[in-house]
């Protein structure tokens, strides 16, 4: 149950943090903006649920956890001012990381149908 939910999670990550690529792909159909914008209420849930569902499921699939991990961090970037004592720590890791926004995404993305499969 908990992979499946994580699978869910990753792909529904993959999909609000890899929007820019998928939208290059998509073409004139707007098919990905439509399901991130239906999504993107969702983001601080599904962050949350990608870091718990992660280090619940941590030595199963330890690059794949990772990965969710980062993305689920991702996702949270602008929750992090809420939580004053890890703020600058997570801001550092979030800045770090942001450039590869896309890349993690479509990680997700891809990590999440696999899961399924």
């Amino acid at each position: 149950m908990i992979e499946l939910l994580l699978a869910i999670a990753n792909i529904t990550g993959g999909l609000l943090l890899g929007l820019t690529t998928l939208d290059k792909w998509d073409g004139a159909s707007d098919f990905f903006n439509k399901i991130a914008g239906f999504l993107a209420p969702f983001d601080t849930v599904i962050g949350l649920g990608l870091i718990i569902l992660a280090f619940l499921e941590f030595w199963d699939g330890l690059i794949f956890n990772v990965v969710s991990i980062l993305g689920g961090i991702l996702l949270l970037t602008h929750v992090f001012g809420k939580v004053p004592a890890l703020e600058a720590a997570l801001y550092k890791i979030s800045d770090k990381l942001m450039p590869f926004k896309a890349i993690i995404g479509i990680a997700l993305l891809i990590i999440g149908i696999l899961q399924i499969f």
